[in-house]
């Protein structure tokens, strides 16, 4: 399966993001644990601003190889960038399994109402497109 990862790679120094994450994804679906396929699935997340699933994806290679160093370098950085700017780390979601029902269960008591009412989210900044490169080392324009 190493043909198609340096393909996957020269599409990326191309600029060539589709054909990269296509050839990334294919190598992940036939080798599911090929971390540096998913490594290269969270560079093109990265390449395309979508630093959350970057984030995501990155965890996903290190829990297939703990050791993958470009998975670890990810993971970091993006996790300073989310902390640097006051938000929560992406969580993994858990997948949702749906308990059997048991006969002589009683229902569980309604959750409280809250105390005080939501507050609205801030308004979304606008963002600047920034290089992938940058993001990763933190510069700003």
């Amino acid at each position: 399966m190493i043909e198609p990862l340096l393909e996957a790679e020269r599409a990326m120094s191309f600029g060539l993001i589709d054909q990269a994450e296509r050839l990334y994804r294919q190598v992940a679906q036939h080798d599911p644990g090929s971390s540096i396929a998913v490594v290269g699935l969270a560079r093109v997340a990265l390449e395309r601003g979508d630093e959350r699933t970057a984030y995501l994806e990155a965890r996903r290679a290190l829990k297939i190889d703990p050791d993958n160093p470009a998975a670890q370098h990810l993971v970091m950085r993006l996790g300073e960038v989310f902390e640097g700017r006051g938000e929560t780390l992406p969580e993994v979601e858990a997948p949702s399994v749906t308990p059997e029902p048991v006969a002589d269960a009683t229902p569980a008591p309604a959750p409280p109402a809250p105390a005080t009412a939501p507050t609205t989210p801030p308004a979304p900044r606008p963002r600047k497109r920034r290089s992938a490169l940058d993001r990763l080392l933190g510069r700003r324009r």
